[in-house]
């Protein structure tokens, strides 16, 4: 009986450290919790930079890639549904900011609608896209 407990109580005491060794492992990078509150705050260009600077001391990180995608993401909605701009000023940023979402994210549906959006508008003006 008392072996069976101590067999039972060491188990349990590898698979709660493997537990805290795997949390340890996969805690979300500080760079990305900093950002997701500016993003939440609509800080856009400071969760941009948070997140390259990040983005360059671990490179291909796939949370930090993620980030860089939202927030890239929400500045380019911020700039296009901005009734305040006008569309010279707005159109050109939304779309660079738009292609930079597809950067990180390649599947992402609203970054490609609002890439064929803006695309369409300078093609109904009769004017180049911009690069």
């Amino acid at each position: 009986m008392i072996v069976l407990r101590d067999t039972l109580y060491m188990s349990f005491r590898r698979t709660f450290a493997a537990i805290l060794l795997a949390g340890a492992l996969y805690a979300a990078d500080p760079a990305v919790d900093k950002a997701n509150k500016l993003i939440a705050d609509k800080k856009f260009d400071e969760a941009i930079t948070a997140l390259d600077t990040a983005d360059k001391a671990k490179p291909k990180n796939a949370d930090i890639q993620k980030a860089l995608g939202q927030a890239y993401l929400g500045k380019a909605d911020s700039l296009m549904y901005n009734p305040a701009l006008p569309p010279r000023q707005k159109y050109p940023d939304a779309l660079r900011a738009y292609r930079k979402v597809l950067v990180y994210d390649k599947t992402n549906k609203k970054a490609q609608e609002g890439i064929s959006t803006i695309e369409g508008i300078y093609k109904q003006m009769g004017r180049p896209i911009p690069q």
